[in-house]
């Protein structure tokens, strides 16, 4: 009988191990309940605006350990679209996302550092050109909880800029283009 309670004692102690674990969560692209958008400067009179039509990836978020948080975004350059085709065709070629010679972008969290109030810094690697540099992200928590359709789901915005020219992005465009501004929305269905 004492090995019996023992053995439940441990069955339960797993599960409740278990439970506490961050969530899996993959990002849902197939729903376009994500998004990876960008503006530029155009010759500092208006705003360039764009996006990333193909990409993919997967978060884990614990909301009880928010600082275990950790994310992975892939991303393919050649699905650029700033709403013109002629552009569109420029930002792929050499001067600037090189897609030819880089067919791949990516992200990888290093760390998540919660503020307490529903925001968070984002650390992580930023992969585009060939080029790897660190960035960081501005992070706020939508919110989370069950879906229409029997699953669950956790959501989050972020901002973050960094110089062209930091990854090897040359094209001179005047002192008011130096700067890619970026803007992601990302909603995760728990796995």
């Amino acid at each position: 009988m004492k090995l019996k309670s023992l053995v439940a004692g441990i069955a339960l102690a797993s599960t409740l191990a278990t439970g506490a674990q961050a969530a899996d969560y993959v990002i849902d692209t197939k729903g376009a309940h994500a998004s990876i958008n960008f503006r530029v400067s155009h010759l500092g009179y208006s705003w360039l605006e764009g996006r990333f039509n193909e990409f993919g990836g997967s978060f884990s978020y614990d909301a009880a350990k928010p600082a275990e948080a950790k994310i992975n975004v892939d991303i393919n350059p050649a699905s650029i679209d700033s709403n013109h085709a002629e552009r569109d065709k420029h930002l792929r070629s050499n001067e600037f996302l090189d897609v030819k010679n880089h067919p791949s972008a990516s992200f990888e969290s290093t760390a998540f550092m919660p503020n307490g109030d529903g925001t968070a810094v984002l650390k992580g690697n930023l992969t585009l050109r060939g080029v790897t540099k660190p960035v960081e992200l501005a992070v706020t928590k939508i919110g989370e909880g069950d879906d229409p359709w029997g699953g669950y789901r956790a959501g989050f915005s972020a901002t973050t800029e960094f110089q062209m020219k930091d990854f090897g992005i040359t094209k001179n465009l005047g002192p008011a283009s130096e700067t890619v501004y970026m803007e992601l929305h990302v909603e995760g269905i728990r796995q």
